[in-house]
């Protein structure tokens, strides 16, 4: 069996943090930065375990970069295999990955994503014709959705091909969920998977790790986001907890060695916790100074988050404070208030909500937890908030519970209300 070698990366999630456009930016340059690592590592073809976009259909802006690095892959003769992950796919509507794939940029490996529950199904595959790889996978969908693909899979014929087999999925293995999401998110077991596998290319689970196949053999390897889509994805990175970039594989006498190649270095995000009085200002920028007394790495995107805690009394000027932070010049600075709580206060005045009125009875109770609003009634406030509410809306990330979901929508929308609030208070 030749010796070769290919790359591996999944959950890219390009074009997510849309509410942080230098979050946007690092995020965008980190998957940038793999591709780069894929073509400076003379890999023969590049696996893409899904995700590759946040949503189907992203911004151009967002999509162009990508497909411009695919190209260059193209043109320097490394082939490109991938699946739909969870945030790429939606039915009944044509998504990037679609585009790309019409291109020529890519190869999909997997079926639809759109198949009769319980009908049995035989796996497709593609060969890899320079390594003889054979190559096959089954693409994510939300909510654990794929499931049934793997119960009704037959695979018998993928795995009578000669050559080195690599299987694609975009899905939690229970026996390899990390402890702090064991029972929080669907999962496929691990003998679900086909046997006989050299690789099993995973992807879906934004923390790295790595194993045995199903049957003891075999190479199983999940890369983890590339950058992340969440406070808590930074966190873990920052903790080196995961590592964000891209796994290189050597194959040889047809036995995977993976090593990871990485694009966001942990040292490059700094978390400082700050209580929420009036001297957070001082202490912040501080704190951010002995953050980056270290030397910068050159073409570093620093990124630093102030992780306010403690009650919000009305003291903590959070304009200012962001001011005064980006005075500083780390790179990228992103406010994290999900462990910031508010002084329980009376509302601006009873506000008449429709009882159907689902969206303006979660406004009523955000609004209910800040000062009133100068020279706006009650209802001109419920209408700003409305308004505020569109800019807030975006899917819930993977492997965020719904209560972690619904506090950090609710501490970004008291984040931008009480903005509202300082700024008119300063036109008086």
């Amino acid at each position: 069996m030749k010796n070769f070698r290919f790359a591996h990366i999944a959950d890219a999630h390009i074009g997510a943090w849309p509410r942080d456009p230098g979050l946007q930016r690092a995020l965008r340059a980190s998957v940038l930065r793999a591709f780069d690592l894929v073509r400076e590592s003379r890999s023969e073809f590049l696996l893409i375990s899904g995700d590759l976009f946040h949503n189907p259909t992203p911004e151009p802006t967002e999509a162009a970069p990508v497909a411009a690095a695919l190209r260059e892959l193209h043109d320097a003769g490394i082939r490109v295999y991938a699946i739909f992950g969870s945030h790429d796919y939606v039915v009944h509507q044509i998504s990037w990955l679609d585009v790309l794939s019409e291109g020529g940029l890519f190869a999909r490996v997997a079926p639809s994503p759109r198949m009769e529950e319980g009908q049995a199904w035989d796996l497709p595959w593609v060969r890899d014709e320079p390594t003889g790889a054979v190559i096959a996978g089954v693409s994510g969908r939300t909510q654990g959705l794929d499931a049934h693909a793997f119960e009704t899979m037959r695979s018998e014929g993928f795995l009578a091909e000669q050559g080195f087999h690599i299987f694609l999925y975009h899905a939690a293995i229970l026996e390899y969920l990390p402890p702090e999401l064991q029972g929080m998110v669907t999962g496929v077991p691990l003998a679900r998977l086909p046997k006989g596998c050299g690789y099993y290319a995973g992807g879906h689970i934004h923390e790295t790790y790595s194993g045995m196949g199903p049957d003891g053999q075999g190479v199983l390897v999940n890369p983890g986001a590339t950058f992340g889509t969440s406070i808590t994805d930074l966190d873990k990175i920052a903790r080196g907890l995961t590592r964000a970039g891209v796994v290189i594989v050597d194959v040889k006498e047809g036995k995977a060695h993976p090593d990871w190649r990485i694009t966001t270095p942990s040292e490059s995000i700094r978390f400082v916790d700050i209580k929420a009085n009036a001297t957070s200002i001082t202490e912040a920028t501080t704190k951010a100074r002995e953050a980056w007394a270290t030397p910068r790495i050159p073409g570093e995107t620093r990124i630093l988050v102030p992780r306010l805690h403690g009650e919000r009394d009305g003291s903590t000027d959070i304009t200012a404070l962001m001011t005064a932070l980006r005075g500083l010049d780390p790179g990228v600075v992103h406010l994290d208030l999900n462990d910031l709580t508010a002084r329980e206060v009376a509302p601006p005045s009873a506000i008449a909500v429709d009882p159907n009125d689902v969206e303006g009875s979660v406004l009523s109770s955000i609004l209910s937890a800040l000062p009133p609003l100068p020279d706006l009634s009650p209802e001109a406030t419920l209408r700003v908030a409305r308004e505020l509410l569109h800019e807030l809306r975006r899917p819930q990330s993977s492997g965020e519970t719904a209560e972690v979901y619904r506090r950090r929508t609710i501490d970004v929308a008291i984040h931008h209300l009480d903005r509202l609030r300082t700024e008119r208070g300063a036109r008086r």
